[in-house]
């Protein structure tokens, strides 16, 4: 029963098929392509694997990239079947004020971090979780120890920073810096500042769980440039890649299994 989950983006396709909609299913492919080349999907990666049985995925880049990722889904006559933030979701109880307009990405990046966290602590009490998510924008979710999504922040992403202050500033071009304690030249002083933003909003956010929960948080991170973030950060962090498939396969074997539940009775 091999399984497609895909994670649509606002600048890449990330997608990855296992052998089984499960948690600790084998991984028998993967990749990612940008937006722009999502029409050659079937033509190209997706044309030389297995047929899939059942898809699942999330994406926040909007409608007509939906419209297009579901025509090259039509290689394996699939239903495509898309995640939508709700009240509560695998063991996720989601305190949104509008739940329904939490992002897609956010909820599933967060069962996917709630799974990990069951897991590690299945003999010991559990904790309450921030998770990381670091690309095109940065967010930082609070998860209480029960299983509760608290609140979130979103902030822009290391480019968004970056370009914003060379269209707003004279003289200044998106740098190749290196991030550096004490910045001697504006390329590591532009860089540098970016991180440092974006490592204070998780240590922020780390310090209100510590007190709203009254126990230390495991902070997980994740995303594309979340490998670039971990050696800067000052609170210890869990780097984990590919997080948003790992809720996604959680998901998906929930569901499977109170299908099978109703079925049985």
């Amino acid at each position: 029963m091999a399984f497609i989950a895909l994670d649509v983006g606002n600048t890449r396709l990330k997608w990855a098929m296992y052998d089984a909609p499960h948690p600790r299913a084998q991984l028998l492919a993967h990749g990612a392509v940008f937006l722009e080349n999502i029409d050659k999907l079937a033509d190209d990666e997706w044309g030389k694997l297995p047929v899939p049985d059942r898809m699942l995925g999330c994406i926040v880049a909007g409608e007509a990239v939906r419209r297009r990722v579901e025509e090259q889904l039509e290689l394996w006559d699939l239903t495509p079947h898309w995640v939508v933030s709700s009240a509560k979701e695998a063991g996720l109880v989601n305190g949104y004020d509008h739940p329904a307009r939490l992002g897609a990405d956010r909820w599933v990046a967060m069962i996917g971090a709630l799974a990990h966290m069951r897991a590690q602590t299945a003999k010991t009490a559990a904790r309450p979780m921030v998770v990381v998510m670091v690309g095109t924008a940065v967010t930082v979710e609070a998860i209480s120890a029960e299983g509760e999504f608290l609140g979130g922040l979103i902030l822009p992403g290391h480019g968004i920073m970056l370009r914003a202050l060379e269209s707003g500033t004279a003289g200044l071009r998106v740098p190749t810096g290196e991030v550096s304690a004490f910045p001697t030249n504006t390329s590591d002083a532009l860089t540098s500042g970016g991180t440092f933003a974006i490592a204070g909003a998780v240590e922020r956010m780390v310090q209100h769980v510590r007190v709203h929960c009254h126990a230390e948080p495991v902070c997980y991170m994740t995303g594309g440039a979340g490998w670039k973030m971990a050696p800067s950060m000052s609170v210890s962090c869990v780097l984990i890649d590919g997080l948003i498939f790992d809720g996604l396969r959680e998901i998906a074997a929930q569901r499977l299994a109170a299908v099978a539940s109703l079925a049985a009775r």
